[in-house]
């Protein structure tokens, strides 16, 4: 036969705690430590069998006003929470333990001096009843405070993932504008040479491909590792070399190229600057256009001097807002950028392996 829901040790799913250890604990507790403290036994000593009897008759009180009350308050908690009307909570509560355990209490009482010979004592069992009644709410407040902390960690934890969602959404996006981008920055430059420099032209091509493999590579990846960004990032300067030729120079800091091999970075992060600085500033060879990344301690810092073209193109303002976004959801930090008169300097933040900030994390800071 079944056991009836409330003789079911187990909880129910969502309770989101197993009781069991607590009430193998508290049961016999309560059942052996109230009648001493109260003269239930009266003169009845441990030699005598009626002692033993009312040991176990105890202990049976403790179980049926605990699991009963277990009962009731799982049962509540179907009906009602403390969020939308906490004063009927309040009172169901106090209700269903007061007018569940005092009768309880009093009747199984009665029993017992009526099974033990000895003439019922209404103080006793008026101190026995106020004191189950008092242990029965100050346990269902322990129960109660336990589910809250619960609830309240499995809300953090939801927040957490809807938060972590959107913000691997949100990162997929901004990934998924880069790769056109890219793509269309560098058709440009192909359609420039073709007409100028056929032979050019073609080495392009081919160094275009090696380029976009990388790119494609790490489309699924929210960081990679700093070398492999610097060797996509001379990749890319040899197809900038091919069409501006002397005019433009790559300098690498040698702390940078050491400590490369240790640290993360959103991919495209150093290509975007190069292209950027290249997009806005005028090239020559009589005066070069030097493009700088240096180490700086936790983050790789780009430099390169500013002198703006006399006919820029309208920007699609997309490069270093998007760069900004994606190391904010990436790392948990974005760019900082300095710009005067002479230099314009970013420093792109970087990360060990373990260091990682998961997705999101970095807006709500």
């Amino acid at each position: 036969m079944p056991k009836p829901d409330f003789l079911r040790l187990k909880p129910p799913a969502g309770v989101g705690f197993d009781d069991r250890p607590l009430m193998a604990v508290g049961i016999p507790g309560f059942g052996v430590s109230i009648p001493f403290l109260t003269g239930l036994y009266g003169p009845l000593r441990p030699g005598q069998a009626a002692f033993w009897l009312g040991f176990g008759w105890f202990v049976a009180l403790a179980a049926a006003i605990w699991l009963g009350n277990r009962w009731l308050l799982f049962k509540q908690r179907e009906h009602f929470d403390w969020f939308g009307n906490p004063v009927r909570k309040l009172s169901m509560l106090v209700a269903a333990n007061v007018l569940y355990t005092a009768p309880l209490t009093v009747a199984w009482l009665y029993g017992w001096y009526a099974l033990a010979g000895l003439p019922a004592d209404g103080a006793a069992i008026r101190v026995v009843a106020l004191t189950n009644v008092i242990c029965v709410v100050f346990v269902t407040h322990a129960y109660e405070t336990v589910f809250l902390i619960r609830e309240r960690e499995a809300d953090l934890l939801r927040v957490e993932r809807l938060e972590r969602s959107r913000a691997e959404a949100e990162l997929a996006g901004l990934k998924a504008q880069v790769d056109p981008h890219f793509l269309f920055n560098s058709l440009n430059t192909l359609g420039h040479l073709i007409p100028h420099a056929p032979e050019r032209a073609r080495a392009f091509c081919d160094g275009l491909a090696e380029v976009y493999r990388y790119v494609l590579a790490s489309r699924d990846r929210d960081l990679v590792l700093l070398d492999e960004e610097l060797a996509f990032v001379r990749t890319y300067f040899d197809l900038l070399a091919l069409r501006f030729g002397a005019a433009i120079r790559l300098e690498l800091d040698p702390a940078l190229e050491t400590e490369a091999g240790r640290w993360l970075v959103p991919p495209l992060a150093l290509q975007t600057l190069l292209e950027n600085a290249v997009k806005h500033n005028q090239l020559a060879e009589a005066a070069p256009l030097a493009f700088r990344l240096d180490w700086a301690g936790g983050a790789v810092r780009a430099e390169n001097p500013v002198r703006p073209r006399r006919s820029l193109r309208p920007s699609s303002g997309l490069g270093l807002a998007n760069l900004d976004e994606r190391c904010r959801l990436a790392l948990g930090r974005g760019i900082a950028v300095e710009h005067d008169a002479a230099a314009f300097r970013v420093a792109v933040p970087v990360a060990l392996p373990g260091q990682r900030v998961p997705p999101g994390r970095g807006r709500l800071q």
